[in-house]
């Protein structure tokens, strides 16, 4: 396969594409000054590839490059140390990472991230390009739309709906609805002002 983006998040999805056994041909980023990392090739993009897993962090930048590049067949990388129900759904590209948990029929969309020690309840629905940081809960039958930023540590209250290209700031605790295309944070988590990165 081959890992496009050699971000900071590409480095950790090495080390759960290396704990998973999987070969990784080389890298693609478009820094010209970089042509290693963690001991990998780093080439330039040519717009076209086999296997892949589009490994940058930022979610409308990651839409972006999945939207200009050709891949035949995008894989989902997901740490042998997290606990994934037999009954979720995880969609093609996305990366779940080291203690992750997500519960029974859960639905994540295609090229998500579910970060370190992230928890997602039973039926939560979260779309496509959503970033779950690393120790937020996302409770029971939760809906996160299309590019939604969830930060570390927060919690989303069961039932609630986040909208699409929202970003929720970390440690907030998330009690009602939040719209399409914001920022919001705080305990209790308040709409602050609107997403620059918002479609």
């Amino acid at each position: 396969m081959i890992l496009y983006g050699a971000s900071g998040h590409c480095r950790v999805v090495i080390d759960i594409v290396e704990a998973l056994g999987l070969p990784i041909e080389y890298i693609v980023d478009d820094n010209p000054e970089l042509h290693d990392l963690l001991g990998y090739e780093v080439k330039r993009n040519i717009g076209k590839y086999g296997d892949a897993i589009v490994t940058i962090g930022q979610n409308w930048t990651r839409k972006r490059v999945v939207e200009q590049i050709e891949v035949i067949r995008y894989l989902t990388a997901v740490h042998p140390t997290s606990i994934i129900s037999p009954r979720a759904e995880i969609g093609y590209g996305s990366v779940v990472m080291q203690g992750a948990i997500i519960q029974s029929c859960a639905n994540i969309g295609n090229h998500c991230i579910v970060n370190t020690g992230a928890s997602v309840g039973h039926d939560v629905q979260i779309g496509d390009f959503v970033h779950i940081a690393s120790h937020a809960t996302v409770t029971g039958g939760v809906t996160i739309g299309e590019g939604s930023w969830i930060g570390a540590g927060s919690v989303i209250r069961q039932g609630v709906h986040v909208g699409a290209w929202t970003m929720i700031g970390a440690g907030s605790v998330v009690v009602e609805d939040i719209p399409d295309g914001v920022v919001a944070f705080g305990n209790k988590c308040v709409v602050r002002h609107k997403n620059e990165f918002r479609v």
